[in-house]
């Protein structure tokens, strides 16, 4: 064990962990950054990034990803390679236990991210960045005119397609059902819509074309009859939801049902411990918004370890 009482440690390394090192750094806090298994998180597997500002030629995920750590670093944030076991958070100093050491901390930042759920095929592993997205908004500009499809049939999956028609020619909803799980409004939508077309009853069952690094099309196979189709597409999006990384949390803070960290601001169920990025907002799911709520994160945690730290000395006072 760390015997050190750590002011901050901040658990995840997506733009809303680095904001929050940043903000905590120049603030003299000394964070330490535990990066988890997903180092720099979903940027660093985008190609490029053409929302964030400042960037009016885009850049690349990774490119991104790594002037943020480089930044954090420059201003004194420590960060290390790891995967976070156990938290204890009953009480201060929290405990926080990776696969090789244990650390105490006055404050924890959560920012842990949220995962795609993906189809799970070798293919489309391969092309994740290439023509594989899991996020419209994110990545629709790159198909104008162009055909694409989306795999899903809820509230997400309409919305990323009704997004979609502001640039491609043709958007293909690709459904293992006859119906939608869509609410009545959003499936209402989509189904007025000219540019959207659906194919009922199937699975994508490989993506093409991985030898030649960008997506070409898809073979789709029905799933009462086992016949297997090709459709030709320049893209495909994977709507079929995210999973919050929050299993080292339960029971240990408030979760939403969908298993989302509950926060006002940023501020959890436990005091002194603060989350940020994905791991809370299941709405916008930016970049930019996560190292918004990384910036709040971090100053939230300066607050609170300042009045802790009134607290204490006013203690101290009255004992003498």
């Amino acid at each position: 064990m760390n015997h050190d009482v750590l002011p901050v440690v901040i658990i995840g390394s997506g733009p809303a962990g680095l904001t929050a090192a940043l903000y905590s750094a120049r603030a003299n806090l000394h964070p330490l950054v535990i990066e988890g298994l997903e180092a720099g998180g979903q940027l660093m597997i985008t190609t490029m990034v053409d929302n964030w500002p400042g960037y009016r030629d885009g850049i690349m995920g990774p490119d991104l990803m790594d002037e943020m750590r480089a930044q954090a670093q420059k201003f004194g944030a420590t960060i290390i390679s790891g995967r976070v076991i156990s938290v204890d958070l009953a009480h201060r100093p929290f405990h926080i236990k990776t696969d090789e050491h244990e650390y105490r901390a006055q404050s924890l930042i959560i920012a842990t991210g949220a995962s795609a759920r993906w189809l799970g095929l070798p293919s489309e592993r391969k092309l994740v960045g290439r023509g594989v997205s899991s996020c419209a908004t994110c990545d629709g500009a790159f198909f104008k005119q162009r055909t694409v499809a989306i795999v899903g049939g809820g509230d997400t999956a309409m919305e990323e397609a009704l997004f979609l028609t502001r640039f491609a020619s043709k958007v293909m909803v690709l459904h293992r059902r006859e119906t939608l799980r869509a609410s009545r409004i959003m499936q209402e939508k989509a189904l007025a819509n000219p540019r959207i077309e659906f194919v009922w009853n199937v699975e994508v069952a490989d993506i093409q074309d991985p030898e030649k690094g960008e997506v070409t099309g898809v073979t789709l196979r029905h799933v009462h009859t086992g016949e297997l189709t090709e459709l030709p597409v320049d893209g495909v999006f994977v709507a079929i939801g995210h999973e919050p990384n929050t299993a080292l949390f339960q029971g240990k803070l408030d979760l939403h049902p969908n298993g989302y960290i509950v926060t006002s601001g940023t501020k959890t169920s436990v005091e002194g411990v603060f989350a940020c990025g994905d791991v809370q907002d299941f709405t916008y799911r930016q970049a930019v918004t996560a190292a918004g709520s990384g910036c709040m994160a971090a100053i939230d945690a300066e607050r609170f370890l300042e009045h802790a730290a009134h607290l204490e000395k006013h203690a101290a006072h009255a004992e003498q």
